[in-house]
């Protein structure tokens, strides 16, 4: 199998991936860990299962890009423009709706909490912090 980059996931792979990180257990350790290869080894095993032929690191890579763009979209909608869009958004915006960013920012009230709120938000007012 090629690694890297090169290799263009098909939408019936990137169905799959989202089948999998919809589960709620892997939403959960995706949101909480930080050093998360063990996650994604699982996640492209899971994927193989599926038939889906991937190594963690493009699993990881594409959970990245996936949920960059995901966000890009959503403030672009935010500030009312609805020209830009994205292939899967309803699907990564019923995963990602779930994170419990807020909740975490309204119970701690903590700094790091409150940049990851103005992330999910308005990424511009992040350097008036």
């Amino acid at each position: 199998m090629e690694s890297g980059a090169g290799k263009h996931w098909t939408e019936e792979e990137v169905k799959a991936l989202l089948s999998v990180w919809s589960e709620k257990n892997i939403r959960k350790q995706l949101h909480g860990t930080l050093r998360n290869k063990g996650i994604f080894i699982y996640i492209a095993k899971r994927l193989q299962e599926l038939g889906v032929c991937r190594d963690w690191k493009q699993c990881r890579a594409k959970y990245k890009n996936l949920k960059y763009e995901y966000r890009t979209v959503k403030y672009a909608h935010n500030s009312g423009d609805v020209t830009k869009t994205m292939k899967f958004f309803h699907d990564l915006d019923a995963i990602l709706r779930y994170e419990p960013v807020t909740q975490l920012a309204a119970e701690e009230n903590g700094t790091c909490s409150a940049t990851e709120t103005q992330l999910n938000t308005s990424p511009t007012t992040d350097s008036t912090q």
